[in-house]
């Protein structure tokens, strides 16, 4: 199974060589293809041969790439994730309101719930209990906003009382990196599975080509969350920024077993897909919070 996340600085040269990702600069690397779940170009300077970038498409491998201050800007993508994506993209485009409102009300609470789970590891036990209530409380669809309510109060316990979103300080840095992170893992996961990203069953932005990827990947914004509690209020260097991007190899219980993050997405991301194709919300499959996510 392929898991690792190779990140990759300086001045140097990517290439394809007998099934391995080789990487020229001062010393000589070579990682086997089958080991490498991504690969982060952290530096614009980096150079990357056309043979290498079609074998990681091939492979299904998600290539992400940085700007000059080293926050990642694009990915590639494939055109296709599988041989019958015209039939996945036929029931996406199919999927009823009412699979599609069932689905979001899920998704919201397992959101909810992990962000309660750690604010009560925080000591935040009110907090907690109380959205503890707003998870109870979501309808189908999520009508009331539940999720709106339950962010300003999980946000303004875990970070302080001054925390706002639309703030350019600490803690914001380590979340926008890491929310990105998990962007792309859904995108991969979506695109792999056949569906289109831009077709949500929440989110409908016409600009935004990851509507689906931005409706899934919510329950597991709470792990970026934790680890960049953990990270502190420091500038967000290099270091700290690749703790980000390994967090997809953190370990969670899906379904009875202990699963990588990268992992638990696509059991998670089937068991969505299962469930719309099918009508039966009961099928999602949510990961369990536990101590060694945050």
């Amino acid at each position: 199974m392929s898991w690792r996340t190779v990140c990759v600085s300086g001045m140097v040269k990517l290439e394809l060589k007998l099934g391995y990702l080789v990487i020229r600069g001062d010393q000589t690397t070579r990682i086997s293809l089958t080991e490498i779940g991504s690969v982060m170009v952290e530096s614009t300077t980096a150079a990357i041969t056309t043979g290498l970038l079609c074998e990681l498409a091939r492979r299904k491998i998600k290539i992400i790439f940085c700007d000059e201050k080293h926050n990642p800007y694009a990915e590639l993508i494939n055109y296709y994730g599988t041989v019958d994506t015209s039939l996945r993209v036929k029931q996406q485009i199919s999927w009823t309101s009412t699979a599609r409102q069932e689905a979001w009300a899920s998704i919201v609470k397992a959101k909810i719930k992990s962000q309660a789970s750690l604010l009560f590891q925080q000591n935040q036990p009110e907090a907690a209990a109380q959205l503890m209530q707003f998870h109870d409380d979501v309808q189908p669809g999520d009508p009331t906003n539940r999720e709106g309510h339950a962010a300003k109060v999980y946000f303004h316990n875990l970070f302080g009382p001054d925390f706002s979103r639309d703030s350019g300080l600490a803690p914001n840095p380590a979340l926008n990196y890491g929310y990105t992170i998990l962007l792309s893992s859904f995108n991969k996961e979506i695109i792999n599975s056949g569906y289109f990203t831009q077709l949500g069953i929440f989110h409908d932005n016409q600009y935004n080509p990851f509507n689906l990827s931005s409706d899934l990947m919510e329950p597991y914004r709470p792990l970026v969350d934790a680890l960049a509690l953990k990270l502190g209020k420091d500038d967000l260097d290099l270091e700290r920024k690749h703790q980000l991007v390994d967090i997809v190899n953190q370990v969670v219980n899906i379904e009875g077993s202990q699963q990588r993050i990268s992992q638990a997405i696509s059991i998670y991301c089937a068991s969505v897909f299962r469930a719309l194709n099918t009508n039966k919300p009961s099928l999602i499959s949510h990961y369990l919070w536990q101590d060694s996510c945050a």
